[in-house]
This record gives structure tokens, sequence and C-alpha cells, in this order.
């Protein structure tokens, strides 16, 4: 996985457990529904600039919504 698509899967996640619509999210970052949309699809990245807005308005770090998830594997224990 990218870090486009990383970033879309974290965005999309933090977004539903905020409770946040993408409209509502669109309009505390300045950004226009149809482009937080292409983000959180993967269709498009997002700017340094952008990333900071919209963690801002998830009330989030920026890390949060690039980091990538670990898997702890249980083989050998």
């Amino acid at each position: 996985m990218d870090l486009k698509e990383v970033m879309a899967v974290n965005l999309r996640r933090i977004r539903h457990v905020k409770q946040m619509s993408q409209e509502e999210l669109a309009h505390s970052a300045g950004l226009s529904v149809r482009y937080v949309g292409s983000i959180g699809r993967a269709d498009v990245s997002a700017s340094v600039t952008v990333l900071g807005r919209i963690a801002k308005a998830l009330g989030v770090e920026a890390s949060d919504l690039i980091e990538r998830a670990t898997v702890h594997s249980t083989r050998g224990q």
C-alpha cells in the first residue's frame, strides 16, 4: 500500500471515529467536499499543507494520517 492509500485509510477511519462527515471535514479544513472525497478514495495525493489542515480539522497530529498500521506477528511464540 503506498502512502496515498495509507492516508486515505487513516483519513476515513479517523473521520468515522470522530463521527464527522466529509462535508464537515471539508468545511473545517477550508477544502472542497469533492477534494476531501478524492483524498479519501486515494484518487489524489494531498500536499503537506493540506495534510496539516486536515489533521487540524480532525484534531489529530499530521503523522496520524500517514502512519502505517503495524501488524504484530505471534508466529514463533
